[in-house]
């Protein structure tokens, strides 16, 4: 009862670490602690399965510290950068460009102004429209856009509602987005390039990124944004399109007639399909640390000596910048400090190698399933485990959760782990603070209360089921046993005082662990004798065979310390003890200011009276006959019918001898020969009675009961009993 109540309060503890877990999980209630550990998580594995290798398909052109140093300080005219771009295709014969900057601006020319402001000088009009091409460095940059394969880039405001420059086409125009019901993000205004600039250029996508995580680390980005109610491209994926022919852009959907973010699959580009998220954003798959691809720099391809090795045909080019000072520096999961441009070129090459990491849509519900699996599990296993135990069952359940997570990786699937592994260890510390506050406080009371007579393994029973732990007066079948040392007075005075507690403390607690071995509960120590009984605390169904097993094995324990005893020079210690069963009271009895956990009634009167008369029959162990009766498995040797002090109904004694199939001939060849002559004795045939115990006497194992009951016989024959005598005999002493 009491461990099935534990258990459910242990169940009921997990309940509500996973409702807060969940609840998390399923978004409702967003811990920042916990979206941050499952981001430190994915992050984790990013770190463990980066390639490291350079991609040669992609190239940086980078307007780096080189570059300003001498070229000049940024921007610089438009003229310039057209002559990079003509140079990066008609010399290197790159095939696409992707550029990571915008112009909204136009080009602030002197040259050009002055011109302007002589356009009503008599004549010069024709003469200074020829002059104004040579110096137009927008119209000269928007020509080498517009003859070359060039993307350009912008960016939306998330908040601004502000309409600069112009927007290249929309890869879904309204008619066509308007059937889908995702939650992509949908700016409030944008930032683009001059309408001069973009009319020439193939193409353009946006490198803003709205998905960035709340620590600012650049994990994902979308690919597809809502504006007006079109979808624009993002720079990379416009990048791609670009490279493979401009192929429509496509959503999929599972099942394909659904079409909301939940069940958003993919977008589809040619023989490409993109994993994507709800809000239609990518995890950027990092090929490597910073410098996964090679970096040119842009006065090198000016003045034609970039390295040909590199810079190759073909090959897809990105301007964008590594100097400090122009602050394209983002913070990635493989660096704090990573050039802005790269990260398109990862998502370039990403999408070309299709490796791009699924996170699906119904993550958030494994989450919640692998949850309540741990639940389920960890629950389980705690309320039956030791701490010790259970916390490396956790660690196999946390490392097994990770592999998992590290195997699916490697097939492009993102599963849970970060949050699972922290749910894990705090269930595990909420089940732990719980069995140390609650229940090792009660094990600790029990302790307190019981330890010093009641054995460990006992105490953590009593701990488990605590309803059978009281201290309360209860009336139970138990079994009490009695020992004392023989001769004690005269070994007192033979000893010291120091020398005899040092003797007795090695001989009582060698008794001790074999009661306690025994599952036996010490009553008291009272000088050289100790009260022992079986049945309480803990209810104990073999309280007889545990009591007998006791008896034998503690005069075997004092034997075993003959050897020590002498070489310290003290006497060898005899013990009698005597064993008894039957109804008992047991409880913490006494007055108010002095109590202790004892059992008392005629049951523990006789155990006491038996152990007295191991003297006189000159025998270690006697036992009552309620004992053999309840230990048929046992051998015995029957001693006498008798009726001790204060007791006025008789009762028959024996001496156990262990169990019958360990018992020797000899021995059951005397236990016969007593039995005959017990059966003369109290037939009161005197002559037959006095030659058997004579001949048993003589034997080998002759015990002083043999001498007694020879005494008595001669006793008898010039007194007799009469003939109602049943052959019990009284002992008026204790």
């Amino acid at each position: 009862m009491r461990s099935r109540w534990r258990f459910w309060v242990r169940a009921g503890i997990s309940l509500v670490v996973f409702l807060v877990f969940a609840a998390h999980s399923a978004g409702q209630i967003p811990l920042g602690l916990l979206s941050q550990l499952d981001r430190y998580a994915y992050d984790a594995c990013v770190l463990l399965n980066l390639k490291n290798e350079i991609d040669p398909r992609i190239v940086i052109i980078d307007i780096d510290e080189k570059s300003l140093a001498a070229e000049g300080h940024w921007p610089w005219s438009r003229d310039k950068l057209g002559e990079l771009v003509n140079a990066l295709f008609d010399r290197y014969q790159v095939r696409v460009l992707g550029l990571d900057y915008m112009f909204p601006e136009p080009d602030r020319s002197p040259s050009l102004e002055l011109l302007d402001s002589m356009a009503d000088l008599p004549g010069a009009r024709a003469r200074i429209g020829e002059l104004r091409r040579k110096v137009d460095t927008d119209g000269q940059f928007a020509e080498a856009i517009a003859r070359n394969t060039v993307v350009t880039g912008y960016i939306f405001e998330p908040m601004q509602k502000v309409q600069k420059g112009v927007l290249p086409a929309a890869v879904i125009d309204r008619a066509t987005a308007a059937q889908y019901d995702v939650e992509f993000f949908k700016p409030a205004g944008y930032v683009a390039n001059l309408d001069r600039l973009q009319a020439g250029a193939k193409s353009g996508g946006f490198f803003d990124n709205p998905a960035v995580d709340a620590d600012g680390i650049f994990r994902r980005v979308p690919l597809l944004e809502i504006y007006d109610g079109q979808m624009y491209q993002s720079l990379a994926l416009a990048v791609v399109r670009r490279t493979l022919g401009d192929p429509p852009v496509e959503l999929t959907f599972e099942p394909p007639d659904q079409h909301k973010s939940v069940n958003l699959e993919t977008v589809k580009v040619g023989p490409l399909n993109i994993p994507v998220d709800a809000e239609g954003a990518v995890m950027v798959p990092y090929r490597g640390r910073q410098g996964s691809f090679s970096y040119i720099s842009a006065t090198d391809v000016l003045h034609g000596t970039a390295d040909v090795n590199l810079l190759k045909p073909g090959v897809v080019a990105l301007l964008g910048t590594s100097a400090a000072a122009l602050y394209d520096l983002r913070a990635t999961p493989v660096a704090r400090v990573f050039n802005g441009v790269e990260i398109h070129a990862n998502l370039v090459s990403g999408m070309f190698d299709q490796n791009i990491m699924r996170r699906a849509p119904f993550y958030a519900g494994g989450e919640v399933m692998l949850l309540l699996l741990i639940t389920v599990l960890l629950t389980w296993i705690v309320a039956r485990v030791s701490p010790l135990f259970g916390a490396l069952a956790v660690a196999a359940l946390c490392g097994g959760i990770a592999v998992f997570a590290l195997a699916e990786w490697h097939a492009h699937a993102i599963v849970p782990f970060g949050v699972p592994i922290a749910f894990t260890l705090t269930l595990f510390l909420a089940q732990t603070l719980y069995g140390y506050f609650v229940e090792s406080r009660r094990s600790r009371s029990l302790t307190r209360q019981f330890g010093e007579y009641v054995p460990p393994e006992i105490v953590a029973e009593m701990a488990e089921n605590p309803q059978f732990a009281t201290d309360e007066g209860q009336s139970r079948d138990m079994t009490v046993l009695f020992s004392d040392v023989r001769g004690f007075t005269t070994m007192s005075e033979k000893l010291d005082p120091k020398e005899l507690t040092r003797l007795m403390n090695q001989f009582l607690t060698a008794l001790t662990k074999v009661i306690q071995k025994h599952r036996g509960t010490i009553d008291k120590y009272m000088g050289d004798a100790v009260m022992a009984f079986w049945g309480a605390p803990l209810p104990d169904p073999d309280h007889v065979m545990n009591a007998l097993a006791a008896a034998i094995e503690m005069n075997q324990a004092v034997r075993e310390l003959d050897a020590s005893m002498q070489a310290q020079g003290w006497p060898k210690v005899r013990i009698g003890v005597g064993v008894n069963t039957g109804k008992m009271n047991v409880g913490n009895m006494g007055s108010e200011f002095r109590r202790a956990y004892t059992v008392m009634g005629d049951a523990v009167n006789l155990g006491s009276r038996l152990e007295a008369l191991t003297r006189k029959y000159g025998v270690d162990v006697i036992v009552s006959e309620h004992i053999r009766k309840l230990a048929p498995d046992w051998a015995f040797r029957e001693l006498d019918f008798v009726r001790v002090k204060g007791k006025l109904e008789p009762v028959a004694i024996y001496e156990p001898l262990g169990p019958k199939d360990k018992v020797d001939a000899r021995t059951r060849e005397d236990v016969a020969r007593l039995q005959a002559a017990l059966r003369a004795y109290r037939a009161q045939d005197w002559d037959r009675a006095e030659s058997e115990f004579f001949g048993l006497s003589q034997s080998g194992n002759a015990i002083a009961a043999y001498e007694m009951f020879l005494a008595r016989i001669a006793k008898l024959r010039k007194e007799p009993p009469g003939p109602e005598w049943d052959g019990t005999f009284t002992f008026e002493e204790k």
